[in-house]
């Protein structure tokens, strides 16, 4: 099957379960006529919106501009409906995400159009001329990884119809800022310089570019290098302008000689250094934060990971305090400079009292994670690496804004995180090459560095072992005891890292030419990010024990059959040196195959490259040519083979996700309601697909049975009914976790679904049919429940029960649709687990699939069976029924009272009967009043009917006593007005 139409995933979801931590947000900006209405620009994760001053936040931008990568943000003074958006973030760190041009907005983000500058990259400022929203300039880095024309600054007069190039310097030194004189919309400065990343360093700084000023409108531009401004090697720089002062310009600049804080008062004819902080310029590539006070001039903010403030012009400056280090951007409202939105790694906060206080970053859904790992825990959870945070242990059934539930683990931010296969209490780190093991119960995190060599500031040759800040890590499927782990060696540990065995050759392609430290002409800056010639991926296959694959980030793949005594270069031919192998997937489905993800945009090559090989990586098979459904300029990030159906593939890229039902024939993009934005890791767990992102945090899209049975015939077929997997009888998650039936109609029908339950027996259990809202049972108790509540009821106690789990309806869309049961009898019983068939009934055609019903993992945990649970089943059908004789005495009781109510002679004696029948079976009408015999049913009835448990020999021997008591009283009261007529 070459491909599916899009129509037929009408119906599946995928489904956000965060956390909500905030990540990376390089640009933010307001408007002034609405003070609490605010932009962010996350870095990956596309645009955001607070109208509330940030107690919540909305995305404006996903599935209408299909870019992830936000560069900087504008919005018209005249018309604050017109938003100008530039893609492409401008904090250029090693994992940054291409831009890829410019869009406008005329209804306030409703909808969006592309405006042009495809090529441009990375986009450092927008701005927008005061009265006319169609003037525009654009200060364009150009591509990041590579040199490229389309870099400069760039103005449009016409809304974006057409662009006019008005300052380039050369196809390696791009615009990083371009600004407006306020009030003279005529007057625009800019900074120019070179910019570019490799896979080894950043470059940022030449001999040419730095100030730039025109009096024209940008038609025309003059270099003003000198004149009190670094004159040599000259690297990012930011300017920021001030209404309170037309002609007060500051400059943060990145230069040796000089980096520092520069100030002019005369629009830019000279300029002074006001202060060289060091830590105003630290990684200027990534930081360069400058912001002013449009009501004071002598107010100024800038930084890099620690933010300052200057209240003298940039003399002294004084730590910021922000809520999060690593700072990127601020907005300060020119009616009130109290009123700010300010950025950083943790994302976008926003203050009314001038950064006293600010808003949280903890609801903001956007955290970059590098990658995903699943444990086995029911509900299993979901193990992550925050960039600029830390480890988190997220469960799959997270509410997202519920940070209490989520946990950290050991290691930092780089990860990875990877829970033990068969100790959950035991967590596998990294921070930033160096390995962490951690106890979860006591809370300890021991340290077991390879090599034990301090990493930071090393050149990459130099080290003894060469480990990048995301040092790959694999379990192994065949031995919960091993670890890998990856430098330019493959290592591999039996014993949580206490002793570490190196089991291969150097791996790594290790060129010449980029061992050095990163950051060059001006900043050092080594931090492992651009440690070149290192593993990066490794996998050993789920089939046969001691074949390990891996990969490098400058190249080579390689493969050990033999659980790394001898290990062979498997390069495919063709592919260009230096590419980095992001991840491997080994085929869960035959030996010697395994699938590699390879990218290249790092070295200005954006095409996608995912390899098959099936020969143990002797001839390889390249499942991406640009025409087979990912594009040509679309990077690749991860590959995944479902492990139930052979040769459908996952595949994550820098734009979204794609799906191949044809072993990579065929692509086609399966984003959903996902946005688009770079996919960092797959995982397809118990019949989950498990996604993380990098700026959206992770998703989950539940139960993919229907994907992996999906077949040609699906779409023509007036009813198709897949094969359900497990469900089970749970307390949580019922609506993911529960028995589910999924089927697929090619058209809506006019009459009513039906769906049946049916027993082992052939027997309904339950029937539902479209249209009607199923009751709601009682919801199923918990420990700490009042045991006395049920007797309390109509005597001033607790209330009666909550609802229960959420029912789905059963629908009839054209499309997918799905019913999940919440295993509940006909009788209002909860049924047992066990063997079902779903009985699925549709314009008079019938389909039925079986259905099983599985105890909760954590109940079998303890010893309870699922015979436990038939048994309790059974117990609660009799004491169901003893409740309804029990209801149905105490009805004949009052009917009787009613009829012998001052009753003389003969009918007295009856009358006397008939009471002291009640008096048993009534409790006293008084708190806490002596119970009668329904409550003792009552409440026996309710102390098996609250969880799913065994039930306990008392209960079984009370229901003896109680039944024998009932059946006493009742033939008493047979004896007295007679027996019961029977109807």
């Amino acid at each position: 099957m070459a491909s599916v139409d899009p129509a037929q995933f009408q119906g599946l979801s995928y489904r956000l379960v965060g956390h909500s931590r905030g990540g990376r947000v390089t640009t933010v900006t307001g408007v002034p006529s609405q003070p609490k209405t605010f932009y962010m620009g996350v870095a990956s994760g596309g645009l955001w919106r607070t109208t509330n001053g940030g107690e919540s936040w909305e995305p404006i931008t996903d599935h209408k501009v299909p870019v992830g990568s936000m560069g900087s943000v504008a919005v018209a003074d005249s018309d604050p409906n017109v938003i100008w958006l530039g893609t492409g973030s401008d904090g250029v760190r090693s994992n940054v995400s291409t831009g890829r041009g410019i869009y406008r907005s005329g209804d306030a983000g409703k909808s969006w159009e592309f405006r042009g500058l495809y090529n441009a990259g990375q986009i450092g400022a927008v701005r927008i001329h005061p009265t006319n929203p169609d003037i525009v300039w654009v200060a364009a880095y150009g591509d990041i990884f590579k040199p490229n024309n389309d870099r400069g600054v760039f103005k449009t007069t016409d809304g974006g119809k057409t662009w006019k190039k008005t300052l380039y310097v050369s196809d390696s030194t791009g615009a990083m800022d371009v600004e407006l004189q306020p009030g003279n919309p005529n007057v625009v400065f800019a900074w120019m310089n070179r910019i570019e990343r490799k896979p080894w360093s950043i470059i940022s700084g030449s001999r040419e570019g730095g100030f730039y000023k025109s009096t024209d409108g940008g038609e025309t531009w003059q270099n003003l290098r000198g004149n009190g401004l670094p004159n040599e090697l000259i690297g990012k720089g930011n300017i920021g302008v001030t209404a309170a002062n037309p002609n007060r310009l500051y400059a943060l600049v990145e230069a040796l000689p000089g980096g520092g804080l520069y100030r002019s008062d005369d629009a830019g004819a000279s300029w002074q250094m006001v202060n060289s902080t060091p830590g105003l310029i630290t990684r200027p590539f990534y930081y360069t934060s400058l912001g002013t006070d449009p009501n004071n001039a002598d107010v100024v903010f800038a930084g890099a990971e620690t933010f300052y403030k200057s209240t003298d012009g940039g003399k002294t400056v004084t730590p910021f305090r922000t809520p999060h280090g690593d700072n990127h951007d601020i907005w300060i409202n020119p009616n009130n400079s109290n009123t700010m939105v300010q950025s950083n790694d943790g994302g976008a906060n926003v203050s009314f009292d001038g950064g006293k206080t600010w808003s949280s970053q903890d609801i903001q859904p956007t955290a970059e994670f590098y990658g995903v790992w699943l444990d086995n825990a029911f509900p299993y959870n979901l193990y992550m690496a925050q960039q600029d945070n830390s480890t988190y242990i997220v469960p799959s059934l997270n509410n997202v804004f519920n940070m209490a539930s989520v946990r950290v683990g050991p290691g930092c931010e780089t990860g990875p995180i990877i829970p033990h296969p068969s100790d959950e209490n035991i967590v596998h780190g990294n921070c930033k090459g160096q390995y962490a093991v951690m106890n979860m119960k006591a809370g300890v995190t021991k340290n077991y560095w390879i090599g034990a060599q301090s990493l930071y500031g090393n050149d990459g040759g130099d080290l003894i072992f060469r480990m990048q800040r995301t040092t790959p890590m694999a379990t192994s499927p065949h031995d919960p005891k091993v670890l890998y782990y990856g430098s330019q060696y493959l290592h591999r540990t039996r014993n949580n890292g206490a002793s570490w065995e190196k089991i291969s050759p150097d791996l790594t392609a290790f060129p010449k030419c980029c061992q050095g430290g990163s950051g060059q002409p001006i900043t050092r800056d080594v931090t492992g990010e651009e440690f070149y010639s290192t593993l990066y991926a490794i996998t050993e296959s789920s089939l046969e024990k001691g074949v390990i694959w891996t990969g490098s980030n400058d190249g080579p793949f390689s493969v050990t059959r033999d659980d790394g005594k001898t290990w062979t270069r498997i390069t495919p031919k063709g592919l260009g040196d230096g590419g980095r192998v992001a991840w491997i997937d080994a085929s869960p489905h035959r030996k010697g195959s395994a699938y590699y993800a390879t990218y290249r945009y790092l070295l200005g090559d954006y095409k996608p490259y995912i390899y098959l090989t099936n020969d143990y990586g002797k001839t390889w098979k390249l499942l991406t040519d640009g025409t087979n459904g990912i594009a040509a300029d679309v990077p690749v990030r991860v590959v995944r083979e479902d492990p139930v159906r052979e040769g459908l593939l996952y595949a994550g890229t820098e734009f979204g996700l794609y799906v191949s039902f044809d072993n990579g024939g065929h692509w086609q993009p399966f984003n959903l309601n996902m946005p688009i934005i770079p996919i960092n890791d797959i995982r397809v767990h118990k019949g989950d697909l498990v996604i993380a992102t990098q700026g959206r945090a992770a998703w989950i899209l539940d139960n993919i049975a229907p994907l992996q049975q999906i077949g040609p015939t699906t779409a023509s077929a007036a009813l198709t009914v897949f094969r359900p997997r497990d469900g089970y009888r749970t307390n949580v998650g019922q609506s993911y976790l529960g028995p589910t039936v999924d089927y697929y109609l090619s058209s809506a029908p006019a009459d009513t679904v039906r769906i049946e339950i049916l027993d082992a027996a052939g027997k309904t259990v339950n029937s539902f049919k479209s249209g009607v809202v199923p009751v709601q049972p009682p919801r199923r108790r918990g420990a700490d429940d009042d045991p006395d509540e049920s007797m309390m009821a109509g005597r001033g106690g607790v209330a009666a029960m909550a609802s229960g789990p959420t029912l789905n309806l059963v629908t009839k869309n054209v499309g997918m649709n799905r019913f999940v049961w919440n295993v509940q009898h006909q009788n209002g019983l909860g049924a047992p687990p066990g063997q079902y068939t779903a009985r699925i009934t549709v314009a008079g055609q019938t389909q039925s699939v079986p259905l099983r019903v599985r105890i909760d993992p954590r109940l079998a945990a303890d010893g309870t069976t699922e015979a436990d649970l038939q048994a309790q089943f059974a117990h609660n059908v009799k004491m169901r029924d003893m409740v309804a004789d029990v209801n149905a005495l105490l009805a004949r009781v009052r009917t009787a009272e009613q009829k012998y109510k001052g009753a003389t002679g003969a009918a007295a004696d009856t009358a006397r009967q008939v009471k002291e029948v009640s008096e048993v079976v009534n409790t006293q009408p008084i708190r806490y009043g002596k119970p009668g015999l329904q409550a003792h049913i009552t409440y026996l009835a309710g102390m098996t009917a609250r969880a799913d448990q065994k039930v306990g020999q008392d209960a079984l021997e009370r229901y003896t006593v109680l039944r024998q008591e009932l059946e006493a009283v009742k033939a008493k009261l047979d004896r007295a007005i007679g027996p019961q007529r029977r109807m």
